[in-house]
């Protein structure tokens, strides 16, 4: 059911042109016309009135509390730290740099330090350049002992035999290694066509146990190949390495002692005066560089003798099982290839050994 509502027709001024006849202060304080509709709701009681409902507003507090979870501070300093650094220390906070005068003075001393040994290696290694090129153009003269300059070249020459007896000896256990593999192929291939053929079984089963004894024999003989191209390695790659290290620190020491050598000699040819502090300086530096080559000298000496004295004994022993090895081995002695791995200790795996058959039995 829908009411009709009907609204008064406010009083309108009399209006002539188009214009309003009342003066604009009137017009002024014209009250609006939605407020005078209000005001004379009331008025109306034969009329249905329409209920105003009033929002109510959401009032903002006037009064607005302070966070007291940062102070202001009490003066005008803002940029100024107001706790001293041993406090700071003590609260476990990072201290400001500057402030461990320690580690400033440790990192100070370790920097000065590689300075110095930059400085130090760059100096060497002018003067031993310079050294090597006056050597080469022969205008300067170089310190040559004669007895250990022969030893070095001797142990040079060998060592350069030495591998080329272990490139040979590898290539010897290869090969041989690729014979005992296909002697045991034959042996099974042997094996096989003996079951299927019977009127050649037992020529078939012959050879079967021929090439499986020749290829235990090859086992073995292998053990000793690999035996004796270990040593030869480690004799040429480990014992002689390690003394041609040793002579190459000996022939760099040499370098820096001629070096420093001619700095001393040409600092006492020269006639200028005022010199005493660098003299005393190339002095010191030559005794220095002196005693270093004079120890790497003795070492080189003692370890090419005891390098001979090991070489003889090992290369003895190694020579002995090569010939017993081979001999026994292309003479079919089985005995005495068994024996030639009991002499010298080696040791062969079980399982590349296959039992004996029945006709060798």
């Amino acid at each position: 059911m829908s009411h009709q509502v009907a609204y008064p027709l406010p009083q309108q001024a009399t209006v002539f042109n188009g214009e309003s006849s009342q003066s604009p202060e009137s017009q002024l304080q014209k009250p609006d016309c939605h407020t005078s509709l209000l005001e004379n709701q009331e008025s109306y009681t034969g009329v249905a009135q329409l209920p105003v409902m009033v929002a109510e507003t959401h009032q903002a507090p006037s009064i607005f509390s302070r966070s007291v979870s940062m102070p202001l501070p009490q003066n005008n300093n803002v940029g100024t730290i107001q706790s001293s650094p041993e406090s700071l220390l003590a609260r476990g906070e990072q201290s400001l740099p500057g402030l461990n005068i320690n580690n400033s003075s440790e990192v100070r001393s370790a920097t000065v330090a590689k300075i110095e040994h930059l400085k130090n290696w760059s100096i060497s290694t002018y003067k031993c350049t310079k050294q090597i090129i006056s050597e080469k153009l022969g205008k300067s003269s170089r310190t040559v002992d004669t007895e250990l300059e022969s030893q070095i070249d001797l142990l040079r020459d060998v060592q350069r035999k030495y591998l080329n007896i272990l490139r040979l000896s590898r290539a010897l256990s290869s090969h041989f290694h690729h014979v005992v593999s296909t002697q045991q192929g034959l042996g099974e291939a042997f094996a096989d066509l003996a079951q299927k053929s019977p009127e050649l079984q037992s020529e078939f089963l012959c050879n079967a146990e021929t090439q499986r004894s020749l290829s235990r024999h090859g086992e073995i003989l292998m053990a000793a190949l690999d035996f004796f191209v270990s040593s030869v390695n480690t004799l040429v790659n480990k014992t002689m390495e390690d003394t041609l290290l040793t002579v190459k620190r000996y022939e760099a020491a040499r370098i820096e002692y001629d070096a420093y050598r001619s700095d001393l000699e040409i600092l006492l040819q020269s006639p200028a005066s005022g010199q005493t502090n660098a003299l005393a300086d190339a002095q010191l530096a030559y005794d220095e560089h002196k005693a270093d080559f004079e120890k790497l000298r003795a070492d080189v000496s003692v370890k090419l003798r005891f390098l001979n004295e090991n070489r003889v004994k090992v290369m003895h022993k190694q020579l002995l099982l090569f010939h017993n090895a081979v001999s026994a081995y292309f003479s079919g002695n089985q005995t005495a290839l068994e024996a030639t791995l009991k002499q010298f200790n080696i040791k062969m795996k079980t399982g590349n050994i296959a039992p004996s058959s029945w006709l060798e039995q």
